[in-house]
């Protein structure tokens, strides 16, 4: 029996390649992936209910949840660093199109190509390590490639057609998600913390608000009964008091809205 043949190569279509068809698809998955802390939280509901018995003594359950926190801190700390330092007009939460003013090269873009996917991906992964189910990094791990390597390819596909030559000369000895980090050349533009915390208090209150609630289930699977733990229960607090903050002095003040000083220069 002849096969039938893929609707991209019948008679009158030009074949698509595999190249575009990822190109496809990461336009799409760019579209939602502000979405996607929402995809993690049945995963780690599954991990919560999967996992092995909990910890004997508050102080290693403690050191444990502490040392997820740490991945998951050292992730917002990238993103932070990186929007904090990156061009105006790049690096920005815009879902509808791709949109970048210029070439970042420097600071972050200087080890890696995809400095904010490999946060976002640090970030998921040590919250992900919390419940101490084993297929829940893993299931993340491979969703992560799939799901991210997509969107680069859109995102890069983008960028060559923007930048040309001044692109591929800078992925040329940039590596797309593992750092380089003996290539670090420091940022071109100085660190601003308004930028930084106006565009990453998102994520600083996801990671306080999924830590707390995933301690909670943890308690309440060894206690057999809801209770709150101080220190998580401040920090959730903490997080969500200067995402309110942050919130109203944007929208209702101009404490945000001062332009950032640029270099001199014009390459980044």
């Amino acid at each position: 029996m002849a096969a039938i043949p893929d609707a991209a190569e019948r008679p009158g279509r030009r074949p698509v390649t595999l190249a575009e068809r990822l190109s496809h698809t990461g336009d799409r998955l760019f579209r939602w992936r502000s979405y996607l802390p929402l995809a993690l939280v049945p995963l780690l509901a599954a991990g919560v209910v999967s996992a092995p018995p909990p910890f004997r003594s508050r102080a290693g359950e403690l050191a444990w949840t502490l040392g997820c926190a740490a991945i998951a801190a050292a992730g917002v700390a990238l993103r932070m660093y990186t929007v904090g330092t990156a061009a105006r007009g790049t690096s920005g939460r815009n879902t509808r199109a791709q949109k970048a003013e210029s070439l970042n090269t420097t600071g972050s873009y200087s080890v890696v190509r995809h400095p904010l996917y490999l946060a976002n991906y640090v970030i998921a992964l040590g919250l992900s390590l919390v419940p101490r189910a084993w297929f829940v990094p893993i299931i993340l791990s491979l969703a992560a490639a799939l799901y991210y390597e997509r969107i680069a390819v859109h995102e890069e596909e983008y960028l060559e057609a923007k930048f040309g030559p001044d692109f591929r000369a800078w992925a040329a000895g940039v590596p797309a998600f593992v750092p380089a980090v003996r290539r670090f050349r420091p940022a071109a533009r100085p660190f601003s913390w308004t930028t930084a915390l106006v565009r990453e208090h998102y994520a600083i209150f996801e990671v306080t608000t999924l830590l707390f609630l995933l301690d909670l289930a943890e308690r309440g699977r060894r206690d057999g009964r809801l209770s709150l733990d101080p220190l998580w229960t401040t920090l959730f607090a903490l997080g969500a008091v200067a995402f309110v903050t942050l919130q109203v002095l944007k929208k209702r003040t101009r404490l945000f809205r001062r332009p950032r000083p640029e270099p001199p220069s014009t390459t980044s």
